[in-house]
């Protein structure tokens, strides 16, 4: 069960002003740095983080026992303190997102049965004794946002299947507006049905056993563009994307992400963990991007996409799609070198999906699909089309940090994109790239639409799952702040520009 996937969306910090807070101070290089730290429980303890500068508070999804949200006293960000929780069992089986604005607080919590509809719990932030909404929604709702001008509230809800893949919802997308007493539109894919050939065919994924395209959708993560117009959702599983339009509340359309060919150059990768080394090599591989994260920007009026390339499988006792490739039988024809690529040191123990590559049905591969592009990606927001794959991002991370690559990972997503955010530093635009399997975040300057600069390293907590900016206007000392969160030590990492 995923519980997952927040900051991100906060965003909206960038976009209000307090005016009680101290004014920012200016800075001319971007250099982090960390200054606090504090641990709020254990394994799923401190996945998402939303921060109030309206009461200087922040809010943290904690499942590591009885489901709460624990509240943190930040006025002082050297000196973090818990001050008290939410308790969400009364409202469902465990919360899973967080977001905040305007003094608001929303959060997304699954039913008890994880395949029932789940609900958005909203909370005055100065008031967190009785709420102020709670607004039904579809099935396991694992991401809420905001959007930047406080209107709209927006769930992505996944849908997920129960375990042995007898029950499964419908994905869907829902839309509160604010303004209209928290009025809800759940919007579903049933209209898309007639497109799922077509979808497919550039590179979506509808597999789920006996799953109709709106079963098989299973929404992830939400980013709103600057002018509360239009939202986007990671469709992950499936390899794309929706676009909403939130005034009308439809989903607008559905992007497929296509494939990344990993026998060209430049799209080399680590595939093995026992070749004795860190080596980035071609391979014959087609890989899903399959991002969780994703956030968005604007140039020039136009809005772009920036998606992290996890790479996320179905893995349930009902059906299950990832095989190692030394376990499949390859068609001899495709891979004339079979024996040779399925050796332990080249491909033998990378993780592929059983879900395509055998056109025919006769057992025999004739492709194999990669899961995760190792990468993070820029998309064209009006038409879905690919911008650039920065597939530098391994690269970059094992030159600059060797010592933290976890090389028992390059069989199986590498080091595993799964969060971004960006937040803008003296005219600078900043993206943090949160990567889960090797702890640590990275930061880059964006330049122009799509050119990416290399800053730095962070290191992080046990599996980083939120990354919130928190801008220099909105930060309780006036400078920016990046606030990493991470599920599998419960640790919340505060790091400041210096």
């Amino acid at each position: 069960m995923k519980k997952r996937y927040l900051s991100i969306l906060l965003l909206s910090a960038l976009f209000s002003c307090n005016n009680d807070e101290p004014n920012p101070i200016p800075v001319t290089n971007v250099n982090f740095s960390q200054i606090a730290s504090i641990q709020i429980g254990g394994e799923a303890a401190a996945e998402i983080s939303a921060f109030d500068p309206e009461t200087n508070q922040l809010f943290v999804v904690n499942n590591s026992g009885d489901s709460k949200v624990d509240i943190v006293d930040f006025s002082d960000p050297s000196n973090p303190s818990k001050t008290g929780f939410i308790d969400v069992t009364q409202f469902g089986g465990g919360v899973n997102s967080v977001a905040v604005k305007n003094g608001m607080l929303a959060m997304a919590v699954e039913a008890n049965t994880k395949t029932d509809n789940g609900v958005i719990v909203v909370y005055n932030t100065d008031q967190l004794t009785t709420p102020l909404a709670q607004i039904g929604v579809g099935a396991l709702p694992d991401m809420v946002a905001f959007s930047p001008n406080g209107r709209y509230i927006v769930s992505a809800n996944e849908g997920e299947p129960n375990d042995e893949y007898t029950i499964d919802p419908v994905g869907t997308i829902s839309v509160i507006d604010v303004n209209s007493s928290f009025s809800v539109a759940t919007l579903g894919f049933e209209g898309f049905e007639s497109q799922k050939t077509a979808l497919m065919e550039k590179g979506f994924r509808v597999f789920g056993p006996g799953a109709s395209l709106a079963q098989d959708v299973e929404p992830e993560y939400v980013t709103i563009d600057e002018n509360s117009e239009f939202a986007w959702v990671t469709l992950q599983e499936n390899n794309g994307m929706a676009k909403v339009n939130l005034s009308t509340k439809t989903i607008t359309d559905v992007f497929p992400f296509g494939l990344k060919d990993n026998s060209l150059a430049g799209n080399e990768f680590d595939a093995s963990d026992r070749d004795d080394e860190v080596t980035l090599k071609s391979w014959p591989i087609l890989s899903y991007f399959l991002p969780d994260a994703l956030v968005s920007y604007s140039v020039n009026g136009a809005n772009y996409i920036i998606t992290a390339n996890e790479g996320d499988t179905r893995d349930y006792a009902g059906y299950g799609e990832e095989s190692r490739v030394k376990d499949l039988e390859l068609d001899p024809v495709a891979f004339p070198n079979a024996e040779d690529l399925q050796k332990d040191e080249n491909l033998g123990r990378y993780t592929v999906t059983t879900s395509a590559g055998d056109a025919d049905g006769d057992g025999k591969f004739e492709k194999l699909y990669g899961i995760g592009a190792r990468s993070f990606t820029v998309w064209d927001g009006a038409n879905g089309a690919l911008v650039m794959d920065y597939n530098s991002l391994e690269k970059d991370f094992i030159a600059a940090a060797s010592n933290l690559y976890d090389d028992g990972r390059s069989d199986n997503k590498g080091v595993e994109a799964e969060g971004v955010t960006m937040g803008t530093i003296n005219e600078k635009t900043i993206v943090f790239v949160g990567m889960e399997r090797v702890d640590a975040v990275m930061v880059y300057e964006l330049t122009g639409t799509s050119s990416f600069n290399f800053v730095q390293v962070l290191e992080t907590g046990d599996a980083p799952e939120g990354v919130l900016f928190i801008s220099a206007d909105e930060s309780p000392n006036g400078k920016p702040l990046l606030i990493v969160s991470s599920e599998d030590d419960g640790f919340l990492k505060i790091y400041q520009n210096d």
